[in-house]
């Protein structure tokens, strides 16, 4: 396929997500976000329901009217992150009661944030990879809870928190990605675009090309 006739879309509306890619020097063509349900099956591990959401999301994204116009080589690329204690699985609260309840919870202890990204390739086959990053909070005290919540980051965030942004302040230890923890591992999501045949370093010229027009 012809490098500059490929096209990237990013099937996902967090900007985190757009901004960690275009850190990597890749600009998608298109965002697509995709609305799916996103209840956990009964019994579904973290790690399951992560990769389950990826897949499906970039699976819905393929069949979006935008996408399907674009012409040339399309990739459909999105992730999705699952903050986890044990098998219980943390998502993005709908309340402050619950984002409460959830910053409690990982007071003082480790849990994990596992991000699963999936591509689906212009052949239609799909690839996924899965990160799994530990990470350790402070304990948290009733202020430290109290003006977190009234900053309002919790909202849409899994776990209720942001590591990027005043929730850094809490994590005592991270062992792992930190791009993945934030949305998006960068070394995983490049490699797996260029391994199923996304023209990453042609684009990193290209792009620097335009820069320096």
């Amino acid at each position: 396929m012809a490098a500059e006739t490929v096209k990237l879309v990013l099937a996902s509306a967090s900007p985190r997500r757009l901004a960690l890619l275009e850190q990597a020097g890749l600009k998608p063509d298109l965002l697509n976000p995709v609305d799916i349900d996103e209840t956990p099956k009964k019994r579904e591990t973290p790690r399951a329901y992560a990769l389950r959401m990826a897949s499906e999301k970039a699976l819905a994204a393929t069949g979006a009217p935008l996408v399907r116009d674009l012409s040339g080589p399309v990739f459909v690329l999105t992730a999705d992150t699952v903050v986890s204690v044990g098998r219980r699985i943390l998502g993005k609260c709908a309340t402050i009661e619950a984002a409460a309840q959830a910053l409690r919870l990982l007071s003082g202890r480790a849990h994990k944030v596992l991000t699963a990204v999936a591509l689906v390739r212009p052949d239609g086959a799909l690839r996924k990879r899965m990160v799994e990053t530990k990470v350790r909070f402070k304990r948290l005290s009733r202020d430290d809870i109290d003006t977190y919540l009234a900053s309002d980051e919790w909202r849409g965030k899994a776990g209720a928190y942001a590591i990027q942004g005043r929730a850094g302040a809490f994590v005592r230890h991270i062992n792992g990605s930190y791009s993945a923890v934030v949305g998006l591992p960068l070394y995983e999501t490049v490699n797996l675009l260029s391994g199923n045949g996304y023209p990453v370093h042609y684009m990193w010229m290209h792009g620097v090309a335009q820069e320096m027009v």
